[in-house]
């Protein structure tokens, strides 16, 4: 199991259009193989602030997503990315709390 986790920072006022623009890749994301979780949410305290959470079976699950982009699509028009700190986690076993 794989779990991405952390945030990244853009300007406040331009973490709306951020967001907008890359709503459909959660969608994209959950309905891939593999895939057992994927958001990017808005912070609720720190407004410059996007959450990052995934959670996949498998490196070649999460590497198949990252790659399977459509050549023929403009990629959206992003904000400056400010600031990151987002980690891969390898994760041995799942319990129940």
């Amino acid at each position: 199991m794989i779990i991405i986790a952390g945030h990244i920072r853009v300007a406040a006022a331009e973490r709306n259009r951020y967001l907008s623009a890359v709503e459909g890749v959660a969608a994209q994301a959950r309905a891939t193989t593999g895939c057992h979780d994927f958001i990017q949410s808005a912070d609720p305290i720190e407004p410059e602030r996007i959450n990052i959470y995934e959670r996949w079976e498998s490196d070649e699950d999460l590497i198949s997503f990252r790659t399977s982009g459509n050549d023929e699509n403009e990629p959206p028009s992003l904000p400056d990315v400010l600031g990151a700190e987002v980690s891969k986690y390898r994760i041995s076993s799942v319990e129940s709390p």
